[in-house]
């Protein structure tokens, strides 16, 4: 164990130390505001405070975490060994900057509750980000610096013992469209017939009739596919269908199809099922509860994961609805543009509401890379993109981290924009399970 002494023990100050000691290092602690108790402990202890007490380890305080509601603060990114870091501390400390603060300011979304600009589905830009601004997007820093400080403790504690935490990797598929042409409503199928036609998409177009007649089989069903690549390479797989009425963003087969229902309980049997709440769900509660109850309909469990369509959530509000509604783990942090680490870490965290100042029941999983933002935002051939998955699993596997994926079903088609993909899933499993 490690004894903390602080001037004020915060619901910021527990929350954050537990993610990098207990989450990150895997380490217990117990704080202290008293000096005589500081003083009379013989294990490996340190201060966070605003002046050391004396000759001890001693990280120099931000106000930060001693404060409450939103502050309008300055950045000033330096470097620490070339790692990139800010909240900048004097020659007092023991480590050049207040890790601590920075990790809060990061985890929390501090910077997605300050005004800032929206892209056109109102989300949080990338480019908005203090990471992406300073090129530390694609490092968990928060990790990394988690593990330098532990290396600086350890100089001072050389005799300290501890457990580390294994690297581990979840595959999620999210299910946009779980058929191209099969199980679509007539009006739906004959309008897509007309569109092609008056494009002159004479190969979709005969794909389109060969599906339906059942002369091909449907390029999107690839979910046999996946199953048997889960079992091969024995990865955890979790499945967030898209069940909401039809919208212009919201486009997969009706949920009160037999085959599409019969598909989600095939599902169920080998992998975890989870929602994909949609497009318009962002600010919608009643929206989000009547999907939720849909897919708890079909399987006949409580729906506990959600991943939001197009990555649209708002912070708090989004989350304050998911909590309402008992949903436990979010699958949405990261970025539909770039790939990284959204919230500068590649560990699972309890989402910590900084309107009410306290940590919530909800466990949020960040996840690195989606295929789309690979093929549509980046334009990477399929050679680059397992170039790039292979770059950000190794800073993932170097922390002993949470290595999380997204892809769609329709990624493993390679039909249309997906032509060449079709081995970059499986080519990507051999990647992630590599030493």
């Amino acid at each position: 164990m490690i004894l903390i002494y602080t001037h004020k023990i915060t619901p910021r100050v527990r929350y954050i130390f537990k993610h990098i000691f207990t989450r990150i290092l895997q380490i217990p602690i117990n704080f202290t505001g008293k000096v005589e108790e500081f003083v009379a402990y013989n294990g490996p202890k340190f201060s966070y405070t605003n002046v050391a007490l004396g000759k001890e380890f001693f990280v120099k305080s931000n106000e930060l975490l001693f404060q409450q509601g939103i502050k309008d603060l300055e950045i000033n990114v330096k470097a620490w060994d070339a790692i990139p870091c800010f909240f900048s501390t004097d020659e007092q400390s023991a480590i050049p900057f207040d890790i601590f603060a920075a990790s809060f300011y990061l985890i929390a979304r501090y910077e997605e509750y300050a005004p800032h600009v929206k892209d056109n589905h109102e989300r949080f830009c990338a480019t908005e980000s203090i990471a992406f601004k300073h090129n530390f997007l694609e490092k968990p820093v928060i990790d990394i610096w988690a593990y330098k400080f532990l290396k600086s403790l350890k100089v001072k504690f050389p005799d300290f013992e501890h457990s580390t935490r294994k690297y581990q990797y979840i595959s999620t598929i999210d299910v946009d469209n779980a058929f191209a042409y099969k199980y679509k409503s007539f009006a739906r199928t004959i309008g897509g017939f007309l569109k092609d036609l008056s494009q002159f998409k004479l190969i979709t177009i005969w794909d389109r009739f060969a599906v339906l007649f059942n002369i091909k089989s449907d390029p999107f069903n690839t979910f046999n596919s996946i199953i048997e690549l889960k079992k091969i390479y024995e990865i955890r797989t979790i499945f967030f269908f898209l069940i909401g009425d039809y919208t212009t963003f919201d486009t997969n087969v009706s949920a009160s199809k037999r085959k599409f229902k019969l598909l989600i309980k095939d599902m169920v049997d080998y992998a975890r099922v989870g929602l994909h709440p949609s497009y318009y769900t962002m600010k919608n509660e009643n929206l989000l509860k009547k999907e939720k109850e849909r897919l708890e309909d079909i399987i006949n469990m409580p729906i506990k994961r959600s991943r939001q369509h197009y990555l649209r959530f708002s912070l708090p509000e989004t989350y304050h609805n998911l909590i309402d509604l008992e949903i436990t783990e979010d699958y949405s942090m990261g970025y539909a543009s770039h790939v990284g680490f959204r919230a500068g870490t590649c560990a699972p965290f309890y989402f910590y509401d900084l309107d009410f100042e306290i940590q919530t029941p909800l466990k949020v999983f960040p996840f690195a890379l989606i295929d789309t933002t690979l093929n549509d935002y980046m334009k990477l051939t399929p050679k680059q993109s397992l170039g790039k998955i292979r770059d950000l699993k190794n800073e993932v596997k170097a922390v002993n981290g949470v290595f999380i994926t997204v892809f769609h079903n329709e990624s493993l088609s390679n039909y249309q924009r997906w032509k060449g993909w079709k081995r970059v899933y499986s080519s990507m499993l051999k990647i992630v399970r590599s030493n």
